[in-house]
């Protein structure tokens, strides 16, 4: 009874899926620089070598969380569209990529990975294959909805990629950062007035400078008004 009563509960044996599992979940709090092999051996509980029968080394980490990002973001969008059966071309993709975006808003390091992985994986051709899918259900044809997938970008994905960061020379202190826009507004006197036009309000989610919600949704509903004109029927 006694040996019994004091016996540890077995531990979760690891697995590809339990460490990617707790990477998202250090990367969420801490941010990439705290990826490492070694971290995620140490809050898994395990020793270094392990993680490396199932995932190859720091590359195959990586490759794994955008694997992971990209189920989570096809599982999110099924379950959007799921909600509206019936919708129209135009809202089906509408909740895909709103739910691609809260997906981004929940990892906000991904954008950056995503568009720095060299091959793309399986996952996020399944998620395109689901969109195109949307676009031909409603009356596109393949080479409509092929430039379609240009225009929309990574914005399928639910990120805009940034034009330009303003304080991209990493101002030190707000005095610095004042001094920098001064200097701007003296040379590029337009890009200085929008700066100071786009202060985005504390409660608009933001992957970047230039991609608040506000400005994702204002040009996701510029690309399917375009996008509507070049349906059969019009």
């Amino acid at each position: 009874m006694g040996s019994r009563m004091g016996a540890r509960k077995p531990r979760e044996p690891l697995s590809r899926e339990r460490a990617l599992a707790s990477a998202i979940a250090l990367v969420d709090a801490e941010g990439m620089e705290a990826l490492t092999m070694r971290r995620l051996a140490a809050e898994l509980g395990v020793e270094a070598m392990s993680l490396y029968h199932h995932l190859p080394g720091k590359a195959g980490l990586l490759d794994g969380l955008v694997d992971a990002v990209a189920t989570e973001i096809t599982s999110a969008a099924e379950r959007a569209e799921a909600d509206a059966p019936g919708g129209d071309w135009r809202t089906r993709l509408r909740l895909r990529f709103l739910a691609a975006r809260a997906v981004m808003l929940r990892h906000p390091w991904a954008p950056a990975l995503l568009s720095s992985r060299p091959t793309v994986p399986a996952g996020v051709y399944a998620y395109y294959d689901g969109i195109l899918a949307t676009l031909v259900d409603g009356g596109f044809s393949y080479r409509i909805a092929h430039r379609a997938l240009h225009a929309f970008g990574s914005m399928a994905l639910g990120f805009a990629q940034e034009v330009f960061r303003p304080d991209a020379g990493g101002a030190a202190d707000a005095a610095a950062a004042e001094a920098e826009m001064v200097a701007l507004a003296e040379r590029l006197p337009h890009l200085a007035a929008m700066v100071a036009a786009e202060t985005h309000d504390a409660a608009d989610p933001t992957l970047g400078w230039c991609d608040s919600q506000t400005e994702f949704e204002f040009t996701l509903d510029l690309l399917f008004d375009g996008l509507e004109r070049h349906l059969p029927s019009h």
